[in-house]
């Protein structure tokens, strides 16, 4: 799959003329730091399933335990992040349609015309992004159910596993992206101001980066899987998965 992120819309705001009006949005502190934490929590379970894998009888019993117990810890903390960046997308949802609104106020027709072209051209952007953040998350659940399959016939997944957890940290920062960009767009129907123009495009260049690498990296995920695959059979004496 193919990942075009680059959005004629967002660029043609870029090019035009600017007002003075500025705004933004950055990320909070809160998200940040929880994804540092993030980080680190995958560091203790990849270490957690390296040790599992080479432990034996009640050792790896206890440590399957503690793996999953952090699986689900990591998942509650992963859905509080979702939850908190789904709310700044519908914020910024009730601010496109606020201010569609009061584009249907203007009365000079050519004007409102040209506001209107111009939220049009902006949402347009914001769907782009969303498009491809939603194949590559589709990707990634396929793959998570490959992994639970596979698992469970007792093939080696933990370093697939580890591939999926770093494509889904990367999705979730390139949603949190997604989101600054919505902002800097939903300040106003007026021209994009050039400090905004230079956030734009910085924001877009880090988000394509960013689902790139989770592409490639769920990728990677799936030839490790098929190569588990091969060795399990390789190593059945009777060909058997």
């Amino acid at each position: 799959m193919a990942i075009l992120i680059v959005s004629d819309s967002a660029k043609a705001e870029e090019n035009r003329p600017t007002s003075n009006f500025g705004g933004g949005f950055s990320v909070s502190e809160q998200m940040k730091a929880r994804r540092a934490e993030f980080e680190l929590q995958m560091k203790e379970l990849k270490a957690k399933r390296e040790e599992a894998r080479d432990a034996l009888g009640d050792q790896k019993e206890k440590l399957e335990q503690v793996i999953k117990a952090k699986r689900e810890e990591i998942k509650l903390e992963r859905e509080e992040e979702k939850n908190e960046i789904e709310a700044k997308r519908e914020e910024m949802r009730s601010r496109f349609e606020a201010l569609r609104n009061n584009i249907k106020s203007e009365k000079n027709e050519a004007k409102a015309k040209i506001l209107e072209g111009r939220m049009t051209e902006r949402e347009r952007a914001m769907q782009v992004f969303d498009m491809i953040i939603g194949k590559l998350s589709e990707l990634k659940d396929k793959v998570s159910a490959q992994i639970t399959k596979l698992e469970a016939k007792g093939i080696d997944t933990i370093e697939a596993e580890n591939l999926v957890e770093m494509a889904e940290t990367k999705l979730i920062e390139a949603k949190t992206k997604v989101v600054e960009v919505n902002a800097l767009l939903a300040v106003s129907t007026n021209q994009i101001s050039e400090t905004d123009k230079a956030k734009l495009k910085v924001l877009r260049e880090e988000i394509q980066v960013l689902l790139r690498n989770a592409q490639k990296t769920l990728k990677d995920a799936i030839k490790l899987l098929r190569d588990a695959v091969k060795v399990k059979i390789e190593s059945s004496p009777e060909g058997e998965e």
